[in-house]
């Protein structure tokens, strides 16, 4: 009966396997290709793009404020009705009704000095004024203008923040080009894991099948001892315990398959209906990382290596701010032509100088401290900030020296852990082989077996840390120490 019940659970199974398998496609991937595709298509990806465009405008905004802009600007229609008080030569008021329209429109083109922080401009503008109860005897429309003016907007001794701009800006651009590289190879440490994650549930899956299809055969030799008198009924229980606690091992190891399924196909956008299987990297190149070149590409590459001037340049910026606030001066300066007549065409004959100049200032007297106390303020924060750059700095070189030592010691552990699943396995087949001829007790192939899990299960672990700690020195120098060739591109925008 019991052969019966098996033997139909196993074609209901390869039935409902061959209607999932038409359901489903199945696709196969490499630990290259993986992160490859999530690199690529991931929504993760897809959200570092977007940030990459996103920083790229915001550059482009900033140059755009050093070129020429051209503006029109103006009232069309001034439009206005109203009854106003007007005071009259004797003091008194009179109520009058006004009803009236001014317009005005003004055509420029300016320009940021950038080496000073002033604005030089070049305008024409036109007035129209017209009074709709102006007596008969009284032109109803009149017209003013200025055919051409130049003005020019300078602050004396303030800060300039085009000129700090310059300074900062490339570098904070370069930042974002940078660690867009290194977001990408976030998401292929990341993936890494996920990867390995499925794999070490495909792994176990595969143990714990394995071990069900042993223990069930072993459970078969001890029932024909037991029978046949050669064994005791407390062994034959302990073989029936492990059939029962290999049947919950297989369905924890395909619990835990389909929760990883789930999570690698939910990162790499996947179709949930495909069906995954990974092939793991066994071939291993022998990558050799020297420290000083491993510290040598991080400064060169990394966004926060950059970091280190753009963080003094802007506590520098902060000090120059702090100081261009002690007083203000402002001068306006404006010439040009300018005139007024009944027709727009008067404007352009014989029109008048028009000149302005003016010199404004607003120098603190008695601040009680205000300035000083500004000054210290920026000075402590720019001390603070060189402080804290070079620790930054010390342990920038800290974290690549100990994570290329790491990556060393993991590679050598990589071949111990390989070569260490091998011999566990050959020593199971054996004492497999010996338990059936009766020359090996039930305890110690059960430790054989447990060795040979554990074992297979550290070379698993082994290289997923190998393949994460690959990714992250990647990630640390910008550089692919495997083809000898760096992941950031300068000349890209």
């Amino acid at each position: 009966m019991s052969k019966h019940y098996y033997l139909s659970i196993l074609i209901v199974w390869m039935f409902g396997f061959s209607i999932q398998s038409y359901s489903q496609e199945r696709v196969t991937f490499t630990l290259e290709e993986m992160v490859a595709r999530a690199k690529a298509r991931s929504p993760a990806a897809l959200r570092a793009q977007t940030r990459k465009e996103n920083r790229y405008w915001n550059y482009r905004f900033y140059q755009s404020n050093y070129n020429p802009q051209l503006r029109l600007s103006g009232t069309i229609p001034g439009f206005s009705q109203a009854f106003n008080n007007v005071t009259q030569p004797d003091g008194t008021i009179e109520f009058r009704e006004v009803r009236q329209n001014f317009m005005d429109l003004e055509l420029g083109i300016e320009q940021e000095i950038a080496a000073t922080g002033g604005n030089i401009s070049i305008n024409s503008s036109t007035n129209r004024f017209d009074n709709f109860l102006a007596p008969v005897t009284s032109p109803q429309t009149q017209w003013s203008g200025v055919p051409v003016n130049v003005r020019l907007r300078q602050p004396i001794f303030a800060f300039n923040p085009l000129k700090w701009d310059r300074k900062i800006e490339p570098l904070i651009f370069e930042e974002s080009k940078r660690g867009y590289v290194e977001e990408m190879e976030q998401i292929g440490m990341t993936v890494t894991a996920l990867f390995f994650d499925f794999l070490v549930s495909q792994v176990n899956l595969e143990i714990a099948t394995k071990n069900l299809s042993n223990t069930q055969e072993i459970l078969k030799i001890e029932q024909g001892r037991y029978n046949i008198g050669t064994t005791y009924e407390d062994k034959l229980l302990q073989v029936e315990l492990q059939v029962l606690q290999a049947r919950q091992d297989l369905a924890q190891a395909q619990l835990d398959l389909e929760a990883n399924n789930l999570r690698l196909k939910s990162y790499i956008g996947l179709n949930e209906t495909s069906e995954l299987t990974l092939i793991p990297p066994n071939v291993i190149v022998p990558i050799d990382i020297k420290v000083e070149e491993a510290i040598e590409f991080a400064f060169l590459n990394r966004a926060d290596a950059m970091g280190f001037d753009r963080r003094k340049l802007e506590a520098e910026s902060d000090l120059a701010q702090a100081r261009g606030q002690r007083f203000n001066v402002l001068l306006n300066a404006s010439y040009g032509l300018n005139n007024a007549g009944l027709t727009w065409g008067d404007i352009y004959v014989d029109p008048n100088r028009q000149t302005l100049i003016n010199l404004g200032f607003s120098i603190p007297i008695l601040d009680w401290g205000r300035n000083k106390a500004r000054m210290g303020q920026a000075q402590a924060n720019k001390q603070l900030v060189e402080y804290t750059v070079e620790q930054d700095i010390i342990n920038f070189e800290q974290e690549i020296f100990t994570k290329v030592k790491n990556f060393a010691m993991l590679r050598d552990r990589l071949k111990i852990t390989e070569l260490s699943d091998e011999v566990a396995e050959k020593r199971y087949e054996i004492s497999l082989r010996r338990y059936q001829n009766g020359n090996v007790t039930i305890t110690d192939l059960n430790i054989a077996q447990q060795e040979k899990d554990q074992n297979r299960r550290a070379y698993i672990q082994s290289l997923r840390d190998y393949w994460t700690a690959f990714y992250e020195m990647r990630q640390l120098t910008l550089y692919d120490f495997e083809f000898r060739q760096l992941l950031y591109n300068p000349d890209a925008d």
